[in-house]
């Protein structure tokens, strides 16, 4: 008999438990964030000048480079400033295209230079 009593408190405690666990009521989640945004830009610049494989080519190449990367370091300025409250740069893609001048009219040398960056950034 007092298996049977206490078989039964033991269901009826479960059940309670049981039934709180299935309320409708979400856990609140203290600390939560924000998830992250990714923010890609797509770039297309032509640089003239040599192209070539002489010194005044290769110092092209090298200003031309930084000056991608530069534009990459700005554009998480602009980012937080616009819309983000921090930007971390997530990948940089650039690739340079030697365009020579083969005496054709009107086609100038330089570099047709093709990059892509992408940002995680989470939102204001």
């Amino acid at each position: 008999m007092l298996r049977t009593v206490v078989f039964a408190a033991v269901v009826g405690v479960l059940s309670v438990i049981t039934a709180d666990a299935q309320s409708d009521n979400p856990p609140v989640i203290i600390g939560r964030r924000d998830p992250p945004v990714r923010v890609q830009v797509n770039l297309n610049l032509f640089v003239p000048g040599p192209t070539g494989e002489g010194e005044d080519a290769n110092k092209l190449r090298d200003q031309t480079q930084r000056s991608f990367y530069a534009i990459a370091s700005h554009e998480c300025d602009l980012l937080r400033e616009v819309l983000a409250k921090d930007c971390r740069l997530d990948s940089l893609n650039v690739n340079l295209n030697g365009n020579r001048a083969f005496g054709q009219q009107g086609q100038m040398e330089g570099y047709t230079v093709q990059g892509q960056m992408s940002f995680q950034i989470t939102l204001k």
